[in-house]
């Protein structure tokens, strides 16, 4: 059994996150991972831009951030746990990324969603362009759980 916990910082908690913390327990069901506890945690973009500075000396904000802990535990009610990490998303960057992609927000929000899970499992990307191989397994993820909706 995975584990999301959705929080806010720098706004208020959108009233879908409970759509957003479902959509991202398919993904991982999706990505045949189980046992894992992420956090996703909806910002603003002064906040992503100070952990864009902060962790990747980058200036401005970016749409998404992962920060992989990677740890395993014992929850004596659950059993083994591995701690995956944090997916951090502005939710001021995405309707420009959507915009400038040409796609619905959702859509956009749920590449996010899946970027960070890929991103938290240890894969990589040098480019964005989609013959990476990250980007194409984000893909095969995507079209697999598309019926599923966040916004």
């Amino acid at each position: 059994m995975n584990r999301i916990a959705v929080s806010a910082e720098g706004l208020e908690p959108p009233p879908w996150t409970e759509r957003l913390r479902a959509f991202a327990l398919s993904a991982l069901d999706a990505l045949a991972i189980d046992g894992w506890d992420v956090s996703v945690l909806l910002c603003d973009d002064a906040f992503m831009a100070d952990l864009n500075e902060r962790y990747r000396g980058k200036e401005g904000p970016t749409d998404v951030l992962s920060f992989e802990q990677g740890e395993d535990w014992d929850d004596p009610e659950a059993g083994p746990r591995h701690l995956a990490g944090d997916i951090v998303i502005s939710l001021e960057t995405l309707p420009r990324n959507a915009a400038e992609f040409g796609i619905a927000e959702d859509e956009e929000l749920r590449r996010l969603v899946v970027h960070g899970l890929l991103h938290l499992s240890g894969l990589d990307h040098a480019t964005n362009e989609a013959a990476e191989p990250m980007l194409a397994r984000q893909e095969e993820v995507l079209a697999s759980i598309s019926g599923e909706r966040i916004l």
